[in-house]
């Protein structure tokens, strides 16, 4: 039995994508909560790196609690992230 997906994915970089729809957040590394976070996520095997070894850039929240690492900027995902949800909205229009 085979399941399709609806969901849009977004790209994060370095050839890695999330499905918009399971986003909480997406925030910049650099506060102590958000470092907390990082530690917190890692000690219960809930963090995913997708920086490709490069300098962690933004965190992204998703609704099943992973936080996932990005070397791309909060605010570049969060622009892609927009932009998606724009275009989607303008298909279903017509």
């Amino acid at each position: 039995m085979s399941k399709t997906i609806d969901s849009r994915l977004l790209n994060i970089g370095f050839g890695n994508s999330v499905v918009m729809d399971r986003i909480i957040a997406i925030v910049n590394p650099s506060s102590a909560p958000m470092k907390r976070l990082k530690e917190e996520a890692k000690g219960s095997k809930m963090l995913i790196d997708a920086t490709q070894g490069r300098r962690t850039r933004s965190i992204i929240v998703t609704d099943s609690n992973h936080i996932i690492l990005s070397a791309v900027q909060a605010e570049t995902i969060a622009q892609r992230f927009t932009s998606d949800i724009y275009k989607e909205e303008e298909v279903k229009e017509k």
